[in-house]
């Protein structure tokens, strides 16, 4: 039996409640607190997709999707044919369909309760896997990026973004002021879940980022990973495939 690993830091216990609470101003919050950086971050993970494999547009499975974001932007690139997007909030859920509605991409992008960590569902379906800005809540951190595997096809590509703690002396002290003191306070106002942003600043204070995040990677057995820092080392985008034979998984 392969070990599990709860991240470190906070319990994930009641997360998705805690995302229903505040689904209805998230992305408000999000604009405000990331001053709009959230936007090019998902247009640089969106940048690394695949050309279409075979004449064929690619089947994308983003996990932890949250109210869309990140699907809807992947349902309008040219060489993506389907977006299912998964995640344990109704709430976002909930919110996210009403955004595919309004951009009329309901053809093309699906959202489904789903668990990070329980894909088996949908094994060896897609091209791609995203997780963008979720990995850090999900209850065991190796599980879910087995099970990210898992539902890729040989070679197939994942592709994850996440908060990381920059390693710049000037810029790191500053932001982890504005991430502890500044942001609880102002993501409070904006959801009236103050306790919500606490929370991510625990995680993201905690949670293992760059070679550490890349070491859980080869351990699920994606090769050919590596890391790219964004905005000074304050968010990674993390890059991985499975592999295309069970040689290349032994090599990996």
């Amino acid at each position: 039996m392969e070990a599990s690993h709860a991240p470190p830091g906070p319990s994930r216990l009641g997360v998705d409640r805690m995302f229903d609470r505040i689904a209805g101003r998230y992305d408000l919050a999000n604009r405000i607190l990331s001053m709009g950086l959230d936007v090019g971050w998902r247009e640089r993970l969106i940048a690394r997709l695949p050309p279409e494999k075979d004449g064929e547009r690619l089947r994308v499975l983003d996990v932890a999707t949250g109210t869309g974001d990140l699907a809807i932007a992947m349902g309008k690139h040219p060489t993506v044919g389907e977006v299912l997007g998964v995640d344990i909030s109704e709430g976002m859920l909930a919110r996210g369909r009403e955004k595919i509605a309004d951009a009329k991409l309901h053809e093309t992008v699906q959202l489904a309760t789903g668990d990070a960590t329980q894909l088996a569902a949908f094994a060896n379906q897609f091209d791609v896997a995203t997780i963008s800005f979720g990995i850090r809540n999900v209850s065991d951190t190796d599980a879910g990026l087995r099970q990210l595997k898992s539902v890729l096809r040989p070679g197939g590509m994942l592709l994850v973004l996440e908060f990381a703690e920059p390693t710049a002396p000037i810029f790191s002290g500053s932001y982890r002021l504005y991430r502890r003191h500044l942001l609880p306070r102002i993501g409070g106002l904006l959801t009236g879940d103050r306790e919500a942003y606490r929370y991510l600043d625990d995680t993201i204070r905690t949670f293992p980022s760059g070679d550490a995040f890349l070491e859980r990677m080869r351990g699920a057995g994606f090769v050919d990973v590596n890391a790219t820092p964004l905005t000074l080392g304050s968010v990674m985008l993390y890059q991985g495939f499975a592999p295309k034979t069970a040689d290349d998984g032994a090599l990996g």
